[in-house]
């Protein structure tokens, strides 16, 4: 398998996303129990067959854009609210990125190593995948200049914890389904989803900035916009309502991008003990 990502890793940008549209599409029409999750979920939410329909195809480029983020040349970037991270590191504090599983979650960490790594790297949560020779892959690309993968483990808090307090950035996935303990049950919209409480705890403790992040995909492979939007500090919020205000902030981005949200993924399963996902 690492063949074939090294052999996708080459393809232009444009031909892996017109690939990943047909991928996404024959998924959703040949896997019931993955098309039934999906329907459930974008029926959750209340939209418009016509607002997340596009989110079908797009679950297939997020897949197949992968080995040439991981593995190829560089891809065009562009950069919406650079500003606000500039305005944290010039007052010494840290920041805390939540980035929701919409667009293309992985270019937000490599763009923001790329751009803030060298003097402010990121450490990035992230659950190795199940499957070794995968596991094995992420664990090698994933660590690049700037940016430091941390396993969603308490030594990973840890790692989090010491570079937010040294003025670094950490990066995580606010709607990942944590660990027994390690959330709360909030709404999401309108239905209880097991929440982390991390993002919260780790701003809390460490005095850091609080923001959103998410990677656009742009149409016909031309890149990304990489948009950073202002959060809530999360101090001011008093215990699990931070977790509340969380899903609300997470479910007014969804609701302005729905076409790009992972709607497959399920949000709203109970937490494992292990923590896996």
């Amino acid at each position: 398998m690492s063949l074939a990502f090294q052999l996708l890793a080459r393809l232009p940008l444009w031909l892996l996303h017109s690939a990943g549209a047909i991928l996404g599409w024959l998924v959703f029409l040949l896997s019931p129990t993955y098309r039934k999750r999906f329907l459930d979920n974008t029926a959750q939410s209340g939209l418009a067959a016509s607002q997340w329909r596009p989110a079908v195809a797009a679950a297939g480029r997020l897949t197949l854009e992968l080995p040439r983020l991981w593995l190829g040349r560089s891809v065009p970037i562009q950069w919406q609210g650079a500003e606000l991270v500039e305005e944290a590191q010039a007052q010494g504090r840290g920041v805390v990125f939540i980035t929701p599983h919409l667009g293309c979650f992985e270019i937000a960490a490599q763009a923001y190593a790329q751009r803030f790594g060298p003097t402010h790297p990121m450490t990035a949560l992230y659950r190795p995948a199940r499957q070794p020779w995968l596991a094995d892959l992420e664990a090698r690309v994933r660590k690049r200049p700037g940016l430091r993968p941390a396993p969603t483990t308490l030594a990973g808090v840890k790692l989090m914890l010491q570079a937010l307090k040294a003025g670094h950035c950490v990066g995580l996935l606010p709607d990942q389904v944590p660990p027994l303990h390690q959330g709360i049950w909030a709404p999401f919209f309108g239905k209880p989803a097991y929440t982390m409480t991390l993002s919260a705890r780790l701003a809390q403790q460490t005095g850091a900035v609080t923001l959103m992040a998410w990677g656009e995909r742009l149409s016909w492979g031309r890149g990304y916009v990489v948009h950073v939007l202002p959060y809530l500090a999360p101090e001011t919020v008093p215990g699990d309502a931070a977790v509340v205000q969380l899903n609300q902030a997470l479910e007014a981005l969804v609701r302005q991008h729905p076409g790009q949200y992972l709607w497959g993924y399920a949000r709203y399963k109970s937490p494992r003990r292990d923590g896996g996902d």
